[in-house]
């Protein structure tokens, strides 16, 4: 392969990289929007670089003509969550969609690394529409807690650093650090449910609060702003109260009246 080829043969998973991302994260922003908990936290993408297929390559025997079927990771999404049994959940929901086809998955949670690595990885078919028509390419998807990419992180830095080659002593603490991690996700399931609600509420409350303000400012431009204000001061005092059922009921009587002036506009518009 000419060298002036790579640009060209990484473009299209550059596009699924940039496209996955928006899509994962789209789904996080779904759940949300519908006052559900999102089993994803964060999400992030990358293009192998040039130096890292090659060296993956090398290290595995892989032919030039066989580099887009046997090096699986050339387009990488990373998919972090709080919890072990978040893992599940996004596996289950890449296996339900229509537009990305499962090739296999390596599960390192159930079957730990030696070295103490923990992620569920998915190796994905996904397609992208390029200059020459449609794209069917591989994308590997690692999913793990956010105590897992800790870790991860951490040992992947330290391979760079030593070459494979880490010293027994630091392998040792590795290891140690991988037991605590694993005791850190199992201490966080056994409160999910306590979390889950908080969070919840907190972003019930956050949702709530937009569409009050929302509905203020609507009216600010229909109603007196005496009464705006009125409106406004009643807000703010509920707000301070940190009564969630309040804050429901107060955003409930909010839509009555913003109701009631939509109406009343419709009535005296003489075009209607």
């Amino acid at each position: 392969m000419e060298i002036q080829l790579w640009r060209e043969r990484l473009l299209p998973y550059e596009l699924a990289v940039h496209e996955l991302v928006e899509k994962f994260n789209h789904l996080a922003r779904e759940h949300r929007e519908r006052n559900l908990y999102s089993p994803i936290e964060q999400v992030t993408g990358r293009v192998k670089s040039v130096t890292s297929i090659l060296e993956k390559m090398q290290r595995k025997g892989i032919p030039f003509e066989e580099m887009e079927e046997q090096v699986e990771d050339i387009a990488g999404i990373r998919i972090i969550c709080q919890f072990v049994e978040d893992i599940w959940r996004v596996a289950d929901i890449v296996a339900h969609r229509s537009d990305m086809e499962i090739k296999c998955e390596k599960d390192y949670i159930r079957n730990m690394k030696e070295s103490g690595y923990r992620s569920y990885h998915l190796v994905i078919y996904y397609t992208v529409e390029t200059l020459n028509g449609p794209k069917k390419i591989q994308a590997e998807l690692q999913i793990r807690t956010m105590a897992m990419n800790f870790w991860a992180t951490i040992e992947h830095s330290l391979q760079y650093k030593y070459k494979t080659n880490i010293p027994p002593h630091v392998r040792e603490r590795l290891s140690k650090a991988a037991e605590a991690i694993i005791a850190l996700d199992n201490e966080m399931s056994s409160v999910r449910g306590e979390i889950m609600n908080a969070q919840n509420s907190s972003l019930l409350q956050r949702n709530l609060v937009m569409d009050i303000l929302g509905n203020i400012e609507n009216l600010y431009r229909k109603s007196s702003k005496r009464e705006v204000e009125k409106i406004q001061d009643e807000f703010y005092r509920i707000y301070a109260s940190n009564d969630l059922m309040k804050l429901k009921r107060f955003h409930q009587q909010l839509d009555v009246i913003a109701e009631g002036y939509r109406a009343q506009a419709v009535t005296c518009d003489p075009e209607m």
